[in-house]
């Protein structure tokens, strides 16, 4: 017994020096994890900025952790495309590096206004005579784009390049619907306004049609000039060769003949290839630097005279944090937040303008027009400069609208002047199907009428109230638009209806200013405020990976996670039932996003 005592407590006492020592290891490996993170990163000669076009490309970069770069994750994850820009304008100003290596692949470009500010991005880097090369074993759709702005393009042996061209096909849910016994009430108003048309429809409708053909082959057209013009062949002969064969299932070879890409390589022959360029012997090594690395480089520029804030609006516009998550999660714009954070900029003398980025396709109407009237208050006392990412529409337009000045992308879609209100209705199922009655008292006519919407059979009056409170709606979009655009409710009218347009036809019906980019805001925010020297400064601040970790939208995030993978093609029917009986009660300025890029 006293042997076996003995052993017990010699067990616990090894546990527990193992686990006070693991301990101490994490604490000392998580400081140095951190140190490293922030430490400034010394670039060496003749180095080369290594491009992973892997993972997902957003808006902005979400926090990781300081485990992602030894796990491997640091250039494979979520990317943002502002620390993208900002590593590729550092590498065109430091001496040391002589050119940027593009590791082609099939990341997730969240828009094709992302992929096109990427490029662009990469286009200015070229004007410092400095090279640029690509390479990759499969280039997806849009990493091929982005990769035709290299003096060279490489593929491996066996590779493949997925150009198709953009579109795709929705899911229309009526049909599933009807033998449940589910019918989608609507409310709405404008013709193109096809959000709802997932629910209450079996295929797309001509106003939806109409309005995408036109967007997606604007967006199609101009990518094909950028490709055609990089690789130095014709667009016609290009869209040619994209509608005649599926180019990934082509070989390689074809890719060469079709000069898409410049040479067959294997990975040790791309190698031999940067050597020759920074005329390296075969045994040197080369000098190469990460995203990560970029990050932390010193930048040659630096901060003098006023401030101009960059507040970046993404996601779609939420009341709350709660709301998203049943929205399918991911970043959101929270209106009240945003307003709070609009507001502070406005009585930070030391910010001198504003450049609002905003990239939404809307959402809720009531935080849209929290975040509209907090704008209004910085006007009031500073610039205010829109500049809009992949889109702007609905609520995105709405929140954008009383700018002193609009800059979009070419290829940002906007405009969707358009609400609506979506209520599903389960008599079908629940009485008609299961045998389940109602019955009740009231002292009015409307009262418990969110019980009849969802349950009941007579709901024309309610209805026919409902479309007073959307047209009622509808007249505020125009009115809102109309006072900060200058124009009058029924011009707003005439390009409204829901209508989506792209920015090189929106610039045409007053919708927007000027076609360019996050810089170009930045300057016209500095001739507005008549300022000679300036800095910029991002907004809102980063949350870190602690905060992260610790944050109870984690558990949602897990959540819908799984439930996603417990419930597959049913997800999101299922989630979008739930969703809408949420927020039976709310006007929604919201577009149907559907582009495919890969």
């Amino acid at each position: 017994m006293k042997q076996f005592l003995k052993m017990t407590l010699a067990t616990i006492c090894g546990i527990v020096i193992l686990s006070l020592v693991m301990t101490l290891f994490f604490v000392i490996s998580l400081v140095g994890m951190i140190a490293s993170d922030s430490a400034t990163t010394k670039v060496k000669e003749n180095s080369v900025f290594v491009l992973k076009l892997n993972g997902s490309i957003d808006e902005r970069s979400e926090a990781g952790t300081p485990f992602d770069d030894l796990l491997g994750l640091g250039d494979s994850g979520s990317m943002g495309l502002d620390d993208l820009v900002a590593s590729i304008r550092k590498a065109k100003d430091e001496e040391n590096i002589k050119g940027i290596y593009i590791e082609g692949g099939s990341a997730g470009f969240d828009s094709p206004a992302t992929a096109q500010q990427l490029r662009d991005a990469l286009k200015d880097f070229k004007k410092s005579g400095k090279w640029i090369v690509s390479y990759a074993s499969n280039y997806g759709q849009a990493s091929y784009y982005v990769a035709t702005v290299a003096d060279k393009i490489f593929i491996n042996g066996e590779g493949s390049i997925d150009l198709r061209g953009l579109g795709g096909k929705g899911q229309y849910y009526k049909g599933l619907y009807d033998k449940l016994g589910i019918k989608y009430m609507v409310a709405k108003v404008g013709k193109y306004k096809s959000y709802v048309e997932s629910n209450t429809l079996t295929g797309m409708s001509e106003y939806d049609r109409e309005q995408r053909e036109a967007y997606m082959n604007g967006i199609w057209n101009y990518w094909l000039k950028e490709m055609a013009e990089g690789r130095k062949i014709k667009a016609d002969a290009l869209n040619q060769l994209v509608n005649d064969s599926l180019l990934a299932f082509a070989a390689t070879e074809d890719y060469v003949k079709a000069k898409l890409v410049d040479k067959v390589l294997f990975p040790e022959e791309i190698k031999d290839e940067i050597k020759s360029r920074l005329k390296l012997d075969k045994d040197d090594d080369i000098e190469q630097l990460t995203l990560s690395d970029m990050l932390n480089v010193k930048s040659k520029k630096k901060e003098k005279g006023d401030k101009i804030a960059i507040y970046y609006a993404y996601g779609s516009i939420v009341d709350n944090q709660a709301m998203n998550m049943l929205d399918g999660g991911g970043h959101c714009i929270v209106g009240k937040t945003t307003a709070e954070d609009l507001r502070k900029l406005a009585d930070d003398d030391d910010v001198k303008a504003v450049v609002f980025r905003v990239n939404s396709g809307g959402g809720s109407a009531v935080a849209s027009e929290q975040i509209r009237h907090a704008i209004k208050l910085v006007k009031a006392k500073k610039p205010v400069v829109v500049s809009m990412g992949g889109a702007a529409a609905s609520g995105g337009y709405w929140i954008s609208s009383p700018a002193d000045y609009i800059i979009a992308e070419p290829t940002t879609i906007t405009g969707s002047i358009g609400i609506f209100g979506l209520i599903p209705n389960f008599s079908g199922l629940v009485t008609d199907k299961l045998g389940v009655t109602f019955d009740g008292v009231k002292t009015n006519k409307f009262a418990g009428y969110e019980t009849e919407l969802i349950m009941g059979k007579e709901t024309d009056d309610i209805m026919a109230q409902m479309q007073t409170y959307i047209n009622r709606g509808y007249q505020g979009f125009l009115n809102v638009v109309a006072e900060g655009r200058g124009m009058k409710p029924e011009q707003v009218n005439e390009i409204g209806q829901g209508r989506v347009w792209l920015a090189t036809d929106a610039i045409k019906i007053k919708l927007v200013d000027k076609l360019g980019s996050l810089d170009d805001a930045v300057k016209k925010a500095a001739e507005l405020a008549k300022l000679d020297e300036y800095h910029t400064a991002k907004y809102p601040g980063e949350t870190n990976w602690l905060d992260n970790l610790l944050s109870k939208d984690n558990k949602g995030s897990y959540l819908d996670a799984e439930l996603r993978e417990l419930l597959g093609d049913a997800y999101l029917p299922l989630i979008q039932i739930r969703n809408d009986i949420k927020n039976n009660s709310r006007v929604q300025a919201r577009m149907l996003e559907d582009i495919r890029m890969k």
